[in-house]
């Protein structure tokens, strides 16, 4: 009797209940594995070894503030996955979280980065130059020893150490998506010169484009992180 395949499982990490796993989750679905998430807001962090690929979202908080209630179990959760060769691609909050539990750093970034912006690609072949949709107000320093694949004039854009990726960039974000975080930013946003609305018009007209982006990076992490 022939044996079933087991479906490859796949983790998403959500800090809050709008930064949900978008395009990014639609392709792993799309890759045959199934897609669970946890919202770290109200849950218990399951054992990493159970998952073939863990991807922590972005977030509102900072990965620097120790204050955050649920940020310590991650980094712990992060580290844990690290040693155990759990595979992880972090975007942005879960890109610089994953370099805070490797021990990397985070801080505020000098100027924040909000809208599309073309990336200098040092590997084109893993990470186009885009432009990609960006949304922080931090930065990241990746761990010692990490591949550095991509930067801005903000900082690293995306990175790898061993089986562990991460981007600082939103390949994730749907229009509808990129609508509520607005819905919930305008009055920063006008603080930093971003016209909300041509944001969101913009976002709207690269959606198809955004989306087989999206699915192209998933396709081009899995194979860096030993996953094809």
């Amino acid at each position: 009797m022939m044996a079933t395949r087991r479906h490859r499982r796949a983790l998403f990490l959500l800090h809050e209940a709008d930064a949900p796993p978008g395009y990014i989750g639609e392709a792993a679905h799309a890759r045959g594995f199934s897609v669970e998430c946890v919202g770290l807001w109200d849950a218990r962090l399951p054992d990493p070894g159970a998952y073939d690929l863990i991807v922590p979202l972005g977030s509102a908080e900072a990965a620097y503030d120790d204050t955050v209630p649920w940020l310590g179990d991650e980094l712990e959760f992060l580290r844990r996955a690290a040693s155990g060769d759990v595979p992880v691609f972090g975007i942005c909050f879960g890109a610089q979280a994953v370099a805070r539990a490797l021990g990397g750093s985070v801080r505020p970034a000098e100027r924040p980065e909000v809208g599309w912006i073309t990336v200098d690609s040092e590997v084109e072949e893993v990470v186009a130059p885009g432009p990609w949709l960006e949304w922080h107000f931090d930065t990241l320093t990746p761990p010692a020893g990490a591949e550095v694949l991509a930067r801005s004039g903000g900082g690293v854009q995306a990175y790898q150490h061993g089986r562990q990726f991460g981007v600082q960039f939103h390949p994730e974000v749907s229009p509808e998506i990129l609508a509520a975080w607005i819905a919930g930013s305008g009055q920063r946003l006008d603080a930093i010169g971003v016209d909300a609305a041509a944001f969101a018009r913009e976002t709207r007209r690269r959606a198809p484009r955004a989306r087989a982006a999206a699915h192209e990076l998933f396709d081009r992490v899995l194979r860096r992180l030993g996953l094809t």
